[in-house]
């Protein structure tokens, strides 16, 4: 990965509790805008980083028409989240959160979609026991859970569906899962 001041870099969360970080690349300390960066974090701190998996460059369009080899190079190497088109990237964070209630014979589970948006999505999901099968209160739930997310998948597909019918105008607009 190469960089230059003022490029902006995205860092996934190693965790699924973590957030996503977003900065801006300050100064390059390493040979041809190789690492280690000093980046401009959007909580306003500043930090050495050696990017790592997870990483996103995103190059600045305002770098020049007539890029210096150094830039030329970098964007000949398949930097993931590069668009040479300059597409601006966006990082978001979104939660799903996930509740279960249940016993030896049932679960009930439900899951809620927290994002960006004023409004979030809800699904839920059940399973029975047979009378067949042993106890085990984990596998009705998971079973609870898959469901529920199945639901919430296919519910932000259908919203998905209507804010491309509201920004283009088209009707019966339907996505499939893949």
């Amino acid at each position: 990965m190469r960089a230059l001041p003022g490029d902006h870099i995205i860092l996934a969360t190693p965790t699924i509790e973590g957030v996503l970080r977003e900065g801006e690349v300050i100064e390059t300390r390493g040979a041809d805008g190789q690492p280690p960066y000093l980046v401009r974090w959007s909580d306003e701190h500043e930090g050495l980083l050696y990017p790592g998996p997870g990483s996103v460059l995103r190059i600045d369009p305002a770098h020049g028409e007539a890029p210096s080899p150094a830039t030329a190079a970098r964007a000949a190497e398949p930097t993931p989240g590069h668009h040479p088109s300059g597409v601006h990237l966006h990082a978001r964070d979104w939660t799903v959160r996930v509740s279960i209630l249940g016993d030896d014979d049932d679960a009930e589970a439900r899951v809620v979609l927290i994002a960006d948006s004023p409004r979030h999505l809800t699904a839920h999901g059940h399973s029975h026991r047979s009378t067949d099968d042993r106890p085990v209160p984990e596998i009705g739930d998971e079973v609870a859970v898959a469901r529920a997310l199945r639901r919430l998948a296919d519910r932000l597909l259908d919203t998905a569906a209507d804010d491309i019918e509201g920004a283009t105008g088209e009707r019966d607009i339907s996505l499939r899962s893949r």
